[in-house]
């Protein structure tokens, strides 16, 4: 049986009464879960220590004001997401927990080193599948998983990209359990998040002033820099001062906040289909000055709907001729079309073989344990095994299409297992993961939440990684789920110097 129990120690000493009587007084610990801020004899960890004594310093009516303080700040700001349903699109305030979670920094540095390794090899198997194909033709990976994958483009075969970058943005999701940290997904297409990082660094540093400067706190207020070098690194060759734009679907998206956010903080403009035509095989902006040659799209639209002439014809989103500007190479498209097989939640586990494959190394950040349904005893074990796995569609993301098999009805299960038993190459499974939990503000104190991070790995002529991430943290209890789509909300990470 699990061990549960308050914060205390065996003896009265003041660390004891301060944990009995302040803002920590009714955190449960549970030894099945790694605790972020405390070990497991209850006591915090040596690098939260000063945020331990100086919240549990706090009268609680404090802590609550500046919580609302920090909600309150997202609101004026509108920072936003929009999450679908059955009766359409509701645009929310992603709630925000202003505890922050602390990471050292001998931490941080193997993290930043196994991302590093794990984007360069997404990014070389990228090159090769549209290109020779030696990882498939080794039996590597295999050809049928790849070439049937709905996020393969056919079109792509051929096409030389500048430094071999198909992925220049990358948000790689990672959980810590009680053997460490492990890869949970990569996100390749259009990953998202990155504004909500820097609106809770925001928040949480107006709330903590003094906390704050008590530590020496890695700054990530510098991402947008480091995005726009990235971006400008992969212009088609010449161009030394490039017109970067940044193209979104539009007002209606879920993520539409962060591309008016990162667009304006890049300085570049914010563009949507209709702003772009494509003339003689180059690609121009209209303005009022006329139009203006583009080099760099960071694109915020799905493969589908960037150019109606090759993808969805219907597409009213797109560009008409962008793709073929972009095989001549007078153009760059970040993320490059087609990346979406390497996030394929099948493929994903072959990338430990990719970084052996292509790297001839031991992958630093593990992946987490996974069961393929398309292969027979994958499936066996899976149908097997339902109650304590998690299953997922190979396609899906941001929460949406997932069965968790410990908090799932006997009708949901037998409904998925339908679904597994028609179509199996859809799906894979994961165990139950014990996922770490950390600290939030609940109505009577602090209440232990689930967690996990989402750095932004960024790619042009070299890695750059800011020293943080969006820390998404499950809100409601017991929950395992973070995506902000499912009830989850942000935590701010701070990386120490020290």
């Amino acid at each position: 049986m699990a061990k549960h129990h308050q914060l205390s120690t065996p003896t009265k000493t003041e660390e004891a009464s301060k944990s009995e009587s302040g803002l920590f007084s009714n955190y449960e610990m549970d030894a099945r879960f790694y605790d972020e801020m405390f070990e497991a004899n209850g006591q915090p960890r040596e690098h939260c220590r000063i945020l331990w004594e100086t919240l549990n310093s706090m009268p609680i009516d404090q802590i609550v004001k500046m919580q609302e303080q920090a909600e309150r700040s997202f609101l004026h700001d509108g920072i936003t997401f929009s999450v679908y349903g059955d009766e359409g699109a509701q645009e929310r305030i992603i709630p925000i927990d202003f505890l922050p979670r602390l990471i050292n920094l001998n931490e941080w540095n193997f993290l930043e080193k196994g991302l590093t390794q794990r984007l360069k090899a997404l990014n070389c198997f990228l090159t090769d599948i549209y290109t020779e194909a030696r990882i498939l033709s080794d039996g590597v990976v295999p050809v049928d998983l790849v070439y049937g994958c709905p996020h393969y483009r056919i079109e792509m075969a051929g096409v030389t990209l500048p430094h071999d970058v198909h992925v220049s943005i990358c948000g790689s999701d990672l959980i810590r359990d009680n053997e460490g940290y492990k890869v949970l997904e990569d996100n390749l297409r259009t990953p998202s998040g990155v504004s909500y990082m820097l609106a809770n660094r925001k928040a949480v540093r107006s709330s903590l002033r003094t906390l704050y400067r008590s530590y020496s706190i890695r700054s990530i207020g510098h991402y947008t820099d480091l995005l726009y070098q990235s971006l400008a690194e992969i212009a088609p060759s010449g161009i030394s001062d490039p017109c970067i734009v940044l193209l979104t679907p539009g007002v209606y998206n879920s993520a539409y906040y962060e591309h008016m956010f990162l667009a304006r903080d890049m300085g570049i403009e914010l563009v949507q289909g209709n702003d772009l035509l494509v003339n003689n095989g180059y690609v121009y902006m209209r303005t009022t000055q006329g139009p203006r040659r583009v080099d760099v799209i960071y694109r915020r639209l799905d493969d589908d709907f960037i150019d109606p002439l090759v993808f969805r014809p219907d597409s009213q989103l797109g560009v008409p001729g962008l793709f073929h500007t972009f095989r001549l190479g007078n153009v760059a498209i970040a993320n490059a079309p087609g990346t979406g097989v390497a996030d394929d939640k099948a493929v994903y586990y072959y990338v430990p073989d990719m970084i052996r494959y292509y790297l001839a190394e031991e992958p630093i950040i593990p992946n987490v344990e996974t069961y393929l349904c398309r292969e027979p005893e994958g499936l066996e074990y899976t149908l097997d095994n339902i109650d304590k796995l998690v299953v997922k569609q190979v396609g899906e993301s941001g929460g949406y299409g997932m069965l968790v098999g410990p908090h799932a009805s006997p009708e949901e299960k037998a409904s998925y297992i339908e679904e597994i038993r028609s179509d199996p190459k859809n799906f894979i499974s994961q165990p139950t993961l014990d996922i770490s939990r950390s600290p939030s503000i609940g109505e009577q104190g602090t209440i232990p939440c689930h967690v996990d991070l989402r750095p932004f790995i960024l790619h042009g002529k070299k890695t750059r990684i800011v020293p943080g991430a969006f820390g998404r943290v499950a809100l409601r209890p017991g929950s395992l789920v973070v995506n902000s789509s499912q009830g989850g909300g942000g935590k701010d990470v701070w990386v120490l110097e020290h």
